[in-house]
């Protein structure tokens, strides 16, 4: 299968947008456009044709350029099947483990619950590419906006468990204020302070912290690590307690952090 090659675009105060671009076939889709104009003009210093139209969950955030940008160009709207009633402009219908091919590149879909009902990740096996919406942070995770602790546990432990060398490319710039909360708890964790240090020395640069790999989160991200037993000690709970019970106490913490 072919390769994707990826555009980051910042947008609003923290957001990302991606173009995911197939070279073989001139394919080219924007993953969760929050606004039309910025990807307008990405696309066209880059001289790609948008086809598609990629929505991980339906917040406006996320969605906010699909009428516009499907007015301009054509491209057609890809979004879960069991939330095609809040995703504007919805074309293709999709749901967890079907195939989504963007030309030639194929993603398989995933269903991340959690942040919201109906939100999925679309992942790029052969680009190492993993768009995760709100789902997975870089040292983080989303908000329990409509599901809940057990659901959103079981969707990142399914995210967690893709090859450690895929690229998480979530969609906000929340990572600085992720680490300040990780440092509260595995202390002795030199991954999660060699991952602090690194965010410390890119966010001075002025440079983007995603995309992270999973490798980097499976260690450092205390929200992928509710079953190991010195988090579940750090927030007040007994070693081999059940791990959703661990991230629930996890994202209550974090939510008055």
């Amino acid at each position: 299968m072919a390769r994707i090659v990826v555009e980051q675009i910042a947008v609003l105060t923290d957001n990302y947008i991606y173009l995911a671009h197939e070279p073989e076939s001139g394919a080219c889709a924007v993953i969760d456009p929050a606004v039309a104009a910025p990807v307008q003009e990405a696309l066209a210093v880059r001289g790609w044709q948008l086809t598609h139209i990629l929505n991980t969950h339906h917040h406006s955030d996320h969605t906010g350029g699909n009428l516009e940008l499907k007015a301009a160009t054509g491209a057609r709207v890809v979004a879960a099947r069991r939330d095609a009633q809040r995703i504007p402009g919805i074309d293709i219908e999709i749901g967890d483990g079907e195939s989504f091919l963007l030309g030639h590149a194929a993603a398989m879909v995933l269903e991340t619950p959690g942040h919201t009902s109906g939100h999925i990740a679309f992942w790029f096996p052969d680009s190492h590419a993993l768009f995760c919406g709100d789902t997975l942070f870089s040292m983080g995770c989303g908000r329990l906006f409509e599901g809940t602790a057990e659901e959103m546990w079981t969707s990142l432990s399914h995210l967690r468990d893709l090859p450690g060398d895929t690229l998480v490319y979530c969609a906000h710039e929340y990572t600085a204020a992720n680490c300040r909360f990780a440092r509260l708890l595995e202390r002795d964790n030199p991954a999660m302070q060699a991952r602090v240090e690194a965010v410390t020395a890119l966010r001075a640069a002025g440079r983007p912290t995603v995309p992270s790999n999973l490798t980097q989160e499976r260690a450092a991200n205390p929200f992928l690590r509710a079953d190991v037993p010195a988090v579940a000690r750090a927030v007040g709970l007994e070693a081999g307690t059940d791990p959703f019970l661990v991230f629930a106490e996890l994202r209550r913490r974090k939510d008055v952090f």
